[in-house]
């Protein structure tokens, strides 16, 4: 096993990025008997105090930068998704031959009797996931979410009792360096452009979310979105069994519209107005998760219990207040245009929309059509503004905003009742936040002090 070779060499494994999941990868690593290098790029007394107890495990730590040459000798690296391809300790490690590991790969080879429900996608995969956690725990099995979803899956596979099953949510950058990751059970939720700001082209953000079915076998269940020709096209002729979702047609899982609620083939899973949460997005994700824990045994009405019983998540079409008859609503997870262009499509009444930060990569002219007709107002900030502006103009207002508290007095100013305010931004947030979370906390924290 890969671990014990580990363990067996004099050389270290170099863990490189030591955020949540890098801290994770060493500290299992160490238990593990394994020689560790960690290197992290920040530096300041909060992180010293978090790494810590990996100097006190006996891992050599260093903080403020990563040390080549020590990388150069290692005889394996475990990368952070934050990490870019082409950043210097990556590429030393490839131009010295050594295998590049995810957190995500690492976790996966340490679960010994879990098994692994595996989401990604361009978008909707956060809920999906833990939409397939809360139903694993209804169908009555010992199942927590994990991977890009919050907790590391190596910190998962480090619990003393192991669980039956895990949702581990997968992003493209973790895909990227799993060549081990084989999920029992894998779900594709959708494709559309996004990180064009680290990819070099589409195809080859494609290829990264393909590598999901890289050890497909005869015994592999896939969950994909049947609408979407993208995606039915990166799951055909894969070994496995293949189940469809569909909001506008008939799947495995789909939405009878006309009578407004969710089956599973045949069968009525619940009553759309049952499930607590807006917009034919979540009706997906709802019917994707429903197939995937389906596929574990699990029975209808346990699915059914589960849906009914499912809270919003934080910062995804999350409803905070209305104030004044404005409802505001958070969507600040919505960082490309596919998934704002999703929000504006959930919204049935007229808005102000909050759109900027950081640049990713795609025209905003692809809003254009949510926008006419039911837009009072964009009002953009961040760095993406001016592109932003450029973009939208004469097709809708635009009020350009400053500070953040700045934009959401001009939001607070233009918005009538009746009508919403949708923080959907459309963009990372890394130009004004440490990340979408910060921004989203900041935006219900002003809505909740009006």
């Amino acid at each position: 096993m890969l671990f014990d070779q580990w363990k067996e060499s004099t050389r270290e494994v170099a863990v490189l990025g030591l955020g949540r999941s890098g801290i994770a990868a060493a500290r299992l690593l160490l238990s593990r008997g394994i020689k560790i290098y960690a290197s992290e790029m920040d530096s300041g007394p909060e992180l010293e105090k978090r790494t810590a107890p990996l100097g006190r495990a006996g891992a050599s730590v260093q903080l403020g930068g990563h040390d080549l040459m020590r990388i150069k000798r290692a005889q394996a690296i475990v990368v952070s998704p934050g990490i870019a391809p082409e950043a210097p300790p990556l590429e030393v490690a490839r131009k010295a031959g050594l295998p590049i590991h995810s957190e995500i790969d690492v976790g996966f080879l340490a679960l010994e009797k879990t098994r692994v429900i595996a989401v990604t996608g361009t978008n909707g995969k956060t809920t999906t996931t833990a939409l397939i956690a809360h139903l694993l725990t209804a169908a009555g099995y010992r199942a927590t979410s994990a991977g890009n979803i919050g907790t590391p899956l190596c910190q998962a596979a480090m619990e003393p009792e192991p669980y039956d099953w895990l949702a581990v949510e997968v992003s493209s950058f973790q895909l990227h360096d799993s060549a081990h990751f084989a999920p029992a059970i894998g779900v594709l939720t959708n494709l559309a452009p996004d990180h064009l700001d680290r990819y070099r082209s589409l195809d080859d953000y494609y290829a990264d979310k393909a590598r999901l079915f890289l050890h497909a076998s005869d015994a592999s269940v896939w969950v994909i979105n049947g609408e979407d020709p993208g995606v039915v096209a990166m799951a055909k002729g894969r070994p496995g069994a293949v189940r469809k979702f569909a909001v506008n047609g008939k799947g495995d899982g789909w939405y009878d519209r006309a009578k407004k609620r969710l089956m599973l083939g045949r069968s009525i899973l619940i009553a759309r107005n049952e499930f607590p949460l807006l917009g034919d997005h979540n009706a997906a994700n709802a019917l994707a998760a429903a197939l995937a824990v389906q596929g574990t045994g699990a029975e209808i009405p346990a699915l059914a219990e589960g849906l009914r019983t499912f809270k919003p998540l934080p910062h995804r079409m999350e409803p905070v207040r209305e104030v004044n008859g404005v409802l505001w609503v958070n969507d600040s997870k919505a960082t490309n245009i596919a998934s704002t262009a999703v929000a504006l499509d959930a919204l049935d009444r007229p808005f102000v929309l909050l759109l900027g930060g950081r640049h990713k990569g795609e025209p905003y002219t692809g809003l254009i059509p949510r926008l006419e007709g039911r837009c009072r107002a964009v009002v953009v900030f961040g760095e993406a503004s001016e592109l932003i502006e450029k973009d939208l103009k004469g097709k809708v207002k635009i009020a350009r905003g400053g500070s953040f508290e700045d934009v959401m007095e001009r939001a607070r100013k233009l918005a009538k009742p009746g009508e919403a305010v949708l923080l959907s931004p459309a963009c990372s947030s890394y130009d004004m936040f440490r990340n979408y979370e910060v921004r989203g906390d900041r935006f219900r924290a002003a809505v909740e002090a009006m």
